[in-house]
């Protein structure tokens, strides 16, 4: 795990693709219990990183392709609440319970917002993070990521309007930092100037 704030830890690059693509997770750490966001291999060198940090409580998945069997070993080592959107439940329900589903859009912890973003696959989600830094964290999952210098979106022809009304619902949040779970760029966290935001998502939709 790499810390890249005071409150956040990135994971190291995955390819499980075969290909340039690159996924990380993320840990928040904060008082009353760590959040893994996206998933990750369960390499012991990062689990007991993670330990020393405090463990996780909470493991947030944006949407079906990160549930592989890593799930089980991170539920069982931290015995954390496993948590993703009902559509794309049953992926994960193949390597381990889920705990929580999510169905709608609400606040978390009191400082996670879940967003439903529809597109990608039925149940994709993204979540905004205020930091206790002062800091906001938008974590994208695939519905929307660094693709090069500029950005992408990886959706089936028939699901791109549902994906366009799900950049909207993204376009007024005003995050300082962006953190996909997959990316084709070498820079893969995001800071975003004052108005930047609005603009990537409406070049997206448009494009």
């Amino acid at each position: 795990m790499q810390q890249i704030y005071a409150d956040l830890w990135q994971s190291e690059p995955e390819h499980p693709f075969r290909n340039r693509t690159t996924t990380h997770a993320y840990l928040l750490v904060q008082p009353g219990g760590n959040v893994l966001f996206y998933g990750m291999g369960a390499h012991e060198y990062e689990l007991e990183q993670i330990t020393q940090l405090g463990g996780i409580s909470r493991q947030y998945l944006s949407h079906r392709d990160e549930a592989g069997p890593a799930l089980a070993t991170i539920k069982n080592r931290f015995q954390s609440i496993l948590c993703c959107h009902e559509l794309d439940a049953d992926a994960a329900r193949r390597f381990c319970p889920v705990d929580l589903e999510i169905r709608q859009r609400e606040v978390h912890l009191g400082n996670i917002e879940i967003i439903p973003t529809p597109g990608h696959s039925p149940g994709s989600v993204c979540f905004l993070v205020a930091s206790r830094t002062g800091q906001k964290y938008l974590f994208t999952g695939d519905s929307i990521f660094p693709d090069g210098e500029g950005w992408g979106t990886y959706v089936a022809r028939h699901q791109r309007t549902t994906l366009a009304k799900s950049l909207e619902l993204l376009r007024d949040v005003e995050p300082g930092v962006v953190m996909s779970s997959a990316s084709s760029a070498p820079n893969v966290v995001r800071e975003m100037a004052p108005g930047e935001w609005a603009e990537i998502i409406n070049d997206t939709i448009h494009h």
